[in-house]
């Protein structure tokens, strides 16, 4: 498997996929070149930076919980996508599908999946998987957070028995009872983050410095947890980022020659696909 495509010209690339527009117009226009695409407007010559990484973060589709408003955490590998869900996670296939083909044209072609242990995630992956032709990779550090003792509980019904732990947990001071807290979320994460930009790094030295994209099927708590610390945003504001069920959260990592990260770009936080 391949991860960059500069020109797909395959059964499934219409005209309006043609990405082959290498030459400047007749009117000397600038126009987008495979060795434009994927550039940082900020990059700096001599900076010691590959070409870039897109994560592109996929929420899973609903599920029976997601509609009820339950807390649906990593405690259990349950429950699967409904069938409103499995919809949503065939058109959110077909989104990142797009991207860097009728969308995002400055990002490259998704070429991996990966997806947290959860039953949602994995079917989730698995259609996106089957859009691009990947299999999925499963990755523990992306799963959703731990909701401990009050998993299947609605936000109410942990008021009603806990007080207001659930606001202080929200806000990142407390881990749920039994559970997990925001900051141990984004810490995970963040070192998964961190070592898909060293693999990156790695292949580009290895003689393939291409621009990459690669899909993480993963959950609304772990997705904001992943913007919160690479926008350095403080823990108490996290809550206020809402990935909806099926939605596209695009963040590029700017990364140096030794596989550290230089700089991170959010381009997009919850775009919808349905």
């Amino acid at each position: 498997m391949t991860d960059r495509h500069p020109e797909d010209t395959g059964p499934d690339a219409g005209p309006e996929y043609d990405d082959h527009v290498e030459s400047a117009t007749a009117d000397d226009t600038p126009v987008e070149s495979s060795q434009t695409r994927g550039r940082s407007l900020f990059a700096v010559a001599g900076g010691d930076l590959v070409s870039p990484l897109t994560m592109v973060l996929v929420r899973h589709g609903v599920t029976d919980m997601t509609l009820s408003h339950a807390l649906s955490g990593s405690s259990v590998v349950g429950p699967a996508l409904n069938s409103q869900g499995r919809i949503q996670a065939a058109k959110a296939a077909d989104a990142v599908y797009r991207i860097g083909r009728r969308d995002w044209d400055r990002v490259a072609h998704v070429t991996r999946v990966f997806a947290s242990p959860m039953t949602r995630t994995q079917e989730t992956g698995a259609a996106l998987g089957r859009r691009i032709g990947a299999h999925v990779e499963t990755e523990d550090r992306v799963r959703e957070i731990d909701f401990g003792h009050w998993e299947g509980l609605t936000g109410d019904q942990v008021a009603e028995r806990f007080g207001d732990a659930i606001h202080r947990w929200r806000f990142g001071e407390i881990a749920a009872p039994g559970g997990e807290s925001m900051p141990q979320v984004g810490e995970r994460f963040d070192a998964f983050l961190r070592d898909a930009a060293r693999e990156h790094a790695q292949l580009c030295a290895d003689g393939s410095d291409i621009a990459r994209a690669w899909a993480v099927a993963s959950h609304a708590v772990a997705i904001k947890s992943a913007v919160g610390v690479s926008t350095a945003m403080p823990v108490d504001h996290w809550g206020h980022i809402w990935p909806q069920p099926a939605s596209l959260t695009l963040l590029q990592l700017r990364v140096r020659s030794d596989g550290e990260i230089a700089e991170r770009h959010v381009l997009c936080v919850g775009a919808p696909t349905h």
